[in-house]
């Protein structure tokens, strides 16, 4: 096989606040031949991610930063054009973590199978990837919701959120949801099967949220932090959990941002733990189990948000950080051969 030319989009510079598509710079770099035990992969689906803002901080984090003049981070789904492995052979789809590139070598022991046949293969990057993990370990190990308890999860309608909310149904839950806009407080509740949502745009927090959850709130599914955290903490019953997920709120912050009420959540003696998926990795099997089930008996809904083109994953990832996405965030960068 000649060899190929990957496009690939590169850290240009270092964000300061919200990034620019001047931090960002697309190339074509040559794609080394695959040895012995690789794969040669071209991406089909590539996933954006709020974590990749601090990827790209320059703060020391759970994991390795990147660095300008690096190639940005991101999990793919992709499909096999060469195979020197035994377990592979071309036309096998795998989910791995090949970044914001057109092609690349892996090794065999660093991507995933996928079955095309059990779900849509983009949804490996969504509600039966990272993101609907995320969801399951944070909510059921450390929310541990229980019959007849609240579940309040902000944003509630991106990849993660519309995931914890169903979940929370599905343990018997009273799930409320929270987002920022109408139509995505519509789709949270008519579409995913919540109780409530509120719209932290157009609606004073604390009393909406104090009517939406009568009986106070026991887990609360942290994604944003800021004012949205500083209104639930108010309405946190003894004993209440928080998984802390994500604070997207101040992913862009240029200075201090204020913390949340901790007298209410000493008062209430609340856990609060944060956590990094990649930490419960031998949960993967009862996730996809439980998931996979769910998602093919349509008890667990998902909607993606799909932007075609490399060149314009810059600008889809500003608009994730802004919540300009409705649903699991995507970038088509290739055509898939699953869906005719």
């Amino acid at each position: 096989m000649p060899a190929l030319t990957s496009r690939r989009v590169l850290l240009k510079s270092r964000p300061v606040g919200l990034p620019k598509p001047s931090d960002f710079q697309v190339v074509d770099e040559p794609v080394p031949a695959p040895k012995d035990g690789e794969l040669l992969c071209r991406t089909i689906y590539l996933s954006l991610d709020p974590y990749m803002r601090g990827r790209i901080s320059g703060v020391k984090s759970y994991a390795k930063g990147v660095d300008p003049g690096d190639m940005m981070v991101g999990g793919t789904v992709s499909e096999v054009l060469e195979s020197r492995h035994p377990d592979f052979k071309p036309g096998d789809v795998v989910q791995s973590s090949h970044g914001w590139q057109t092609h690349a070598v892996a090794s065999g022991t660093s991507v995933r199978k996928l079955d095309p046949k059990l779900a849509p293969i983009s949804t490996a990057l969504g509600v039966l990837g990272m993101p609907g993990m995320t969801a399951y370990v944070g909510l059921l190990d450390i929310g541990q919701p229980k019959a007849g308890e609240t579940v309040v999860v902000s944003a509630a309608s991106g990849a993660v959120g519309a995931v914890v909310g169903q979940l929370a149904k599905l343990k018997g839950c009273r799930a409320v949801g929270i987002a920022g806009s109408k139509e995505k407080c519509d789709y949270v509740v008519g579409g995913l099967g919540f109780d409530a949502c509120v719209n932290y745009k157009t609606e004073s927090l604390v009393p909406a949220l104090t009517a939406a959850c009568p009986k106070g709130v026991d887990v609360y599914f942290e994604n944003v932090g800021g004012e949205v955290l500083d209104a639930v903490v108010q309405l946190l019953n003894p004993f209440s959990r928080i998984p802390l997920c994500g604070l997207i709120s101040q992913y862009n912050a240029t200075g201090p941002v204020s913390g949340p009420s901790w007298r209410a959540l000493l008062t209430n003696r609340v856990l609060v733990k944060g956590f990094i998926v990649s930490d419960h990795l031998d949960r993967m099997p009862a996730f996809l189990a439980d998931c996979t089930a769910w998602v093919r008996d349509g008890k667990l809904r998902f909607r993606e948000d799909i932007v075609d083109g490399l060149e314009n994953a810059p600008t889809a990832f500003i608009g994730l950080l802004q919540g300009k996405n409705f649903g699991k965030l995507l970038v088509r960068v290739g055509a898939d051969p699953t869906r005719r």
